[in-house]
């Protein structure tokens, strides 16, 4: 004998009913509104998530930037190619680095700043479903050690850095581990 259950509701003219003969929905009403409540802080969470993803590329990308050297030594920079330095004294490095988190040329010359705080400060825009952080090097020279370019007279290419690029694609592998953890506590929030 095959045991098959049935399972019954009890509808009448006015719907489903409650009660003796049908089921409780007050804790379904509960989970409604709490999944209402979580709609209206999904598109902060998201914003959220967002600028913790570019605060780890801006990170990432600080360490990788090359710091120039002007002693007029040959050195291998972190990312292991070879430069020889012109002698300028006077001249110290960083700039490039300062201008991750900058938001013109002449402040990355100045102060330093903290990636976390600047991605932070940075604008989320809204293309469609996306969400996007513009990270910007406002160096005149930044796209060029980003990308390479050629030496003066044409003659030859300096490889470029693609610390940017690195950066974006290393964080782009952990997000999907990034979003889960903030959205269990997300979650863990929201159901109380």
């Amino acid at each position: 004998m095959n045991p098959t259950r049935k399972l019954c509701w009890n509808y009448g003219r006015s719907g489903l009913k409650t009660g003796k003969s049908g089921f409780d929905i007050s804790g379904l009403k509960k989970l409604q509104k709490e999944l209402e409540q979580l709609k209206e802080k999904a598109e902060p969470f998201a914003e959220e998530c967002t600028k913790e993803l570019g605060a780890r590329v801006l990170s990432k990308v600080i360490k990788r930037t090359p710091v120039g050297v002007y002693d007029g030594s040959t050195y291998t920079c972190e990312s292991g190619l070879p430069h020889k330095s012109s002698k300028q004294s006077g001249k110290v490095g960083g700039t490039l680095r300062r201008g991750w988190t900058s938001n013109t040329n002449s402040k990355a010359k100045g102060g330093k700043g903290n990636a976390k705080e600047y991605a932070a400060s940075l604008p989320v825009k809204k293309e469609g479903s996306k969400l996007t952080l513009d990270i910007v090097n406002p160096v005149e020279y930044a796209s060029y050690v980003e990308y390479g370019h050629r030496k003066r007279g044409g003659k030859g290419w300096v490889p470029g850095h693609f610390m940017l690029e690195k950066s974006r694609q290393e964080v782009e592998k952990i997000a999907p581990k990034v979003i889960e953890k903030k959205l269990n506590k997300f979650l863990g929030g929201g159901f109380k």
